[in-house]
Parts: structure tokens; sequence; C-alpha cells
């Protein structure tokens, strides 16, 4: 099998179903093609209450985008420019400039469809043929499907300014986390040798354990499954019944650009952790994330550039110094790209480097796109004239009354007021872009 086929005969998750607006059409690409993802809710016998749709984003009347019109009345996709509709199987439905009697549905007037499938809350799309995606299975985790009630999970995402083998690569170094990761998730005295241990390899990926484990094994020991293409997981099984799970899916955008979807799984021997974990609103959770992501984002991009200067991924080894056994996974996983003929892109150029403020923007990256994150800034966006108000009709009451004790209690109510409008400020400007300093050098 070829790369470009190994590649394109593959799922890959593009969003998480929660975040997806069923009443609207989404755009995405995947590897550099351009999909629209749109919720069809006709009913099927395999899909009773509707289901999600992926075609080529592109109007076979003119070539304009799809994801730039809307679903009609009938629940079908309708092109903005000239209105043709379509449904679920892409067949034209409708052509409002046709004269009566012209056949609507000809394989011009098809758009191109992927197929998609639903698990585990995630939306997959098959790269390649629609055809042969039923004879490959979802890159699913099993463990979840056989005890869901016992896992409490985080879940993120986020578009990266990198290739996705870039991505993999560096959440299989688990020894960049003490110093890269210093004061967020990582503290720098924890370092120490990495001694990893590859126990399996072949097409269809690799295994390896970590018998210490992190934090000179005060947690314990930890196993890695890397799934080609896009799935790579580190399993901590920590002492008592502890149990927790770095789940990452690296899926290609384009060359340079990859969107991240990773899950956070924590199992506990009571459930009060889990619960206590799940009052924290989900979006202050991603702003967390994010700057765990920007600690390493800045040099991600420039790193990938200088290796491409230095011959690629297939030069890795030359170009880089591999010294230790810390680098056993990141050596397995460009084997394994080697083995399968070469990564997603071939020898398509990097784009042009981009400056700081581009690489820290969280807007476009995710906020927009997460229905947590865009809720709470249109909540924020609302709450900061109200708090606005309110503080200054409590100066005005306080200046009324005089000195006294409803003066003071005006006062503290203008002082509390004015925290939460500073405070929601900062939080829509965290939902924005994140800060250029990181935490291990502030």
């Amino acid at each position: 099998m070829g790369a470009d086929q190994l590649w394109r005969r593959s799922w890959y998750p593009v969003a998480f179903s929660k975040d997806l607006e069923p009443d609207r059409p989404t755009a995405f690409t995947l590897l550099g093609d351009d999909l629209v993802l749109w919720f069809d809710r006709q009913a099927s016998p395999e899909a009773p209450a509707g289901q999600w749709r992926a075609f080529a984003d592109v109007c076979p009347h003119r070539l304009v985008p799809l994801s730039q019109g809307r679903l009609n009345d009938r629940g079908e996709l309708e092109c903005p420019y000239h209105g043709w509709s379509f449904n679920g199987q892409g067949h034209c439905t409708a052509i409002p400039q046709a004269d009566p009697g012209i056949s609507l549905d000809t394989p011009r007037s098809r758009c191109r469809p992927y197929a998609t499938a639903l698990g585990q809350g995630l939306l997959f799309v098959f790269a390649g043929d629609p055809a042969e995606a039923a004879s490959v299975p979802l890159p699913l985790l099993p463990w979840l499907e056989e005890d869901p009630g016992s896992w409490t999970v985080q879940d993120s995402f986020r578009d990266l300014p990198y290739d996705a083998l870039t991505l993999l690569e560096n959440v299989l170094d688990v020894s960049h986390v003490p110093f890269t990761h210093h004061a967020t998730v990582g503290k720098r005295e924890s370092a120490g040798p990495v001694a990893l241990e590859l126990t399996s390899s072949g097409p269809e990926g690799f295994t390896g354990v970590w018998p210490e484990g992190p934090r000179q094994g005060s947690l314990g020991s930890q196993s890695t499954v890397f799934t080609g293409p896009c799935l790579m997981v580190h399993d901590l099984q920590g002492k008592g019944a502890l149990r927790f799970q770095t789940v990452v899916y690296a899926t290609p955008i384009r060359r340079g650009q990859c969107r991240l979807l990773v899950r956070l799984p924590f199992r506990f021997g009571s459930p009060w952790p889990g619960r206590l974990i799940n009052l924290r609103p989900e979006w202050l959770q991603h702003l967390a994330n994010h700057v765990v992501l920007e600690d390493d984002q800045l040099f991600l991009h420039a790193q990938e550039r200088v290796l491409e200067e230095r011959g690629g991924g297939k030069a890795l080894v030359r170009a880089c110094h591999l010294a230790t056994r810390a680098d056993t996974y990141v050596r397995a996983l460009h084997d394994w790209v080697s083995a399968v003929g070469g990564g997603p892109f071939g020898e398509a150029p990097l784009p042009e480097r981009l400056g700081q403020t581009p690489l820290l923007e969280r807007y476009e990256s995710h906020t927009r796109h997460c229905r947590s994150c865009r809720g709470a800034d249109r909540r924020l966006a609302q709450l900061r004239p109200i708090a606005a108000v309110i503080g200054l009709l409590a100066l005005l009451g306080a200046a009324w009354w005089g000195p006294g004790s409803a003066a003071l209690a005006s006062l503290a109510v203008a002082l509390v007021a004015g925290l939460i409008w500073l405070q929601a400020g900062r939080w829509r400007q965290q939902l924005r872009a994140g800060h250029p300093l990181p935490p291990r050098n502030r």
C-alpha cells in the first residue's frame, strides 16, 4: 500500500459532535480537501434520526463553496450562489433557473460525498473512496465502550499551525514535559533518564512502555500505543485504582496545519474526584488547555521548518542528534512513516513561517468552533455592560447616601461589579489570544 493510499484509506475525527451546529453547514479541510459538513435530517433505515454528511465543498454549477450556503426548508443543502439544492446522497434536487422538463439529477450536477460515522462523541470522515469505508474500522477507544460509567473524560480541540506528524512526534516525546511544560503540567526538578522500551511495531503502528513512568516513578508505569495514521494513547496505570490517559487524534488539515482532538480520561477508586472535576466549566478547562499547547506551539512551528531545510522527516536521524532512549518513540514514529512510504503530503513545501500574533490566536483556531467557548464569549460580552451599570449605580448610591453603612455597602457592590467587569474582559481576551511569554519563563 502506497503512502497516499494509506493516508486516504483511513477514518479521521474532524469534530466533537456536540460542537457542530446541526442547523447550518460547517467548513472543514481534510488532507487538503475542502469539505462541507452538514446534518441531513431526512430519516433513513440506517439513521432514523438523520445523520451527518460530508461533501466536497464545491457546487458543481459554478464551483462556489457550499459551506457558505444554508439548509433550506426541506432540510437539504442549498448553494448560496444560485440556489441549487442537494440531498444527503449528493443528488441535485432543485435548479431554480431550469426550464420545465430539464433533468436535474445528472452525474455532472451531483456533489462528491464522503463517508461519515459517529463514534464516542466524535464525527469521523473517511478520506478515500466511500465504498471502502465499511471495511476500515473506526479508531475508537474500546475500553470506553466496556465501562463508560467509570471514566471522567475531558475533551478539547484546536487547529495547530504545524503538521500532524509534528504533533504526533511532540506528544510521543514524553521527556520534554518537565521542561517545556514547567509550571503548567510539568516540573523541571522531576526530570531524569527516560528509559522507553518498544514492545511491538508493524504496519499498523507500534506499542511501548515506560516502566518507571513520569515524575521519577511517583505516579506509576505508562504504556503507549500509536495506531497509524492519527491516534496516540498514553496510559498511566497509577497506584491503587487510579488510571489516567492522554488520547490524541492528529487530523491533517493541509501541509503545515492539523486539528488536534484531545481526550483526557480519568478513572478513580471513588466517584467524587470525577464529580469535582466536572464542576469546572468546560470553557475554563479549554483556557487551561490552550496554555499547555502554547508552551511549545511557537517553537514547534519553527522546528519543522528547520527540519525541512535539512532534508525533512526522512532525514530525521541525520538532522537530529537522538542520543538517548527518551527518543525511542520519535524514532519509531519516523520508522513507521518511512515504512508506509512517507507522510500525507509527500514533498509539498511548508507555507511561509507565521509571526507570533497568528501563532497565539485562539478565536479562529478554537473558540468560534467550540459550543462551550463561543457560548461563554457571548455571555461574558453581555455581562460586562451589566456589571458596568451596576457599578456606576452603586457609586452614585454611595454619593447619595453620604457617610455611613449604606454608603459602605454601595461601595462594596461597586467594587465587586468592577472586579467582575475586569475579569470578564480578561476571560474574553483569553478566548481570543494567548500570552507571548510561556509560564516556564515567567
